[in-house]
């Protein structure tokens, strides 16, 4: 089969080339893949910036993926030939808190992924794509619409009337406001772009934030909530900007920390953590159980994930490189 193929680090050794098609043993699925997504995860596992060491080479990348079942292995029930499924990063997180071996079990690293004709899903993994949504669409669920919604509805318990803060305009951004919205909250956004933040308040967003315009935007912030902060905050940007996050988070509320844009670590300033008596949980996407509700929950509100381009199977590093330039929503491949 064609996959593109990661030799070593950086994006010019992600080369297309031929593997043997995989064979499902009991109780795999083999995939014939539609379409894949690219997450921030699938940039920093090129860069060698993610968890570096458990990334085995050569490596077929990308961990979100939407396709048709053509093989069921021996045993297999949940899912026949002609069903149409979706990855699961953490493939053996099923269910309740993860296990401690979690990352070693997660498709693009070290797990081969979806960037290829086809790939193996263990059944158990597997989740039903939404019969509403083409592939390019399904494609883009598995990390960024999971992880919103884990963060908003399993750790933030968001309820009607709350106020939630989301960072940035990338694929988890647009999806938690989207969420967000429709479970009943008031989304404030921050973007370095006004039309970003423009764009945010057509799916929802009440309000936004220049962080450009104002580098102390959680002041911004605390002039929009009347001084008390948003009840839950979305932080994809990680680095030192956690204490601008405390302080724009209400006394005794909740940061699902979720991304490193722009940095791994932090200088964490503890008083003002201690004083607002903040909550920080990291967010490393969900269980499957999870996707399965969150699936319901979209059809529902008839939400829709927000695609800014769809590029060819051959032109993957052009998907990278515009992934890397910043997107409002998704960057996809068709592969199918």
């Amino acid at each position: 089969m064609k996959a593109w193929l990661l030799n070593d680090f950086g994006l010019d050794n992600l080369v297309p080339g031929e593997v043997d098609t995989p064979v499902p043993k009991p109780g795999e699925l083999l995939v014939k893949v539609g379409a894949v997504s690219l997450n921030f995860r699938d940039k920093a596992i090129v860069d060698g910036i993610y968890e570096p060491h458990r990334v085995p080479k050569p490596l077929i990348p990308v961990s979100d993926a939407a396709g048709t079942v053509v093989a069921v292995g021996e045993g297999g029930s949940r899912f026949g030939v002609g069903d149409r499924v979706n990855s699961h990063l953490y493939s053996r997180w099923l269910d309740g808190l993860p296990g401690p071996d979690e990352p070693d079990f997660c498709f693009g690293s070290p797990l081969p992924g979806g960037l290829a004709e086809y790939m193996i899903i263990h059944e158990d993994s597997a989740v039903a794509a939404p019969d509403n949504m083409s592939d390019e669409e399904a494609a883009t669920l598995p990390i960024a619409a999971l992880t919103a919604w884990y963060a908003l509805v399993d750790f933030g318990r968001v309820e009607a009337g709350q106020t939630v803060l989301v960072q940035g305009s990338g694929g988890v951004s647009v999806f938690a406001a989207q969420i967000a919205t429709a479970l009943g909250a008031n989304v404030i956004v921050t973007s370095s772009q006004d039309a970003n933040v423009a764009a945010l308040k057509e799916i929802g967003a009440v309000a936004g934030v220049n962080y450009r315009t104002h580098p102390e935007w959680a002041e911004e912030v605390l002039k929009l909530t009347d001084g008390k902060g948003v009840d839950l905050l979305l932080d994809v940007a990680g680095g030192d900007g956690i204490n601008q996050s405390i302080a724009a988070t209400k006394v005794g509320g909740r940061i699902a920390q979720i991304g490193f844009l722009t940095g791994q670590t932090s200088s964490l300033n503890l008083m003002p953590l201690i004083f607002r008596q903040t909550t920080i949980r990291g967010i490393a996407v969900a269980p499957r159980s999870s996707f399965d509700r969150m699936n319901t929950f979209l059809n529902e509100h008839k939400i829709r994930p927000v695609i800014e381009h769809v590029y060819p199977f051959d032109q993957a590093r052009q998907a990278y490189e515009h992934l890397a330039r910043g997107a409002f929503g998704k960057v996809v491949i068709k592969v199918g």
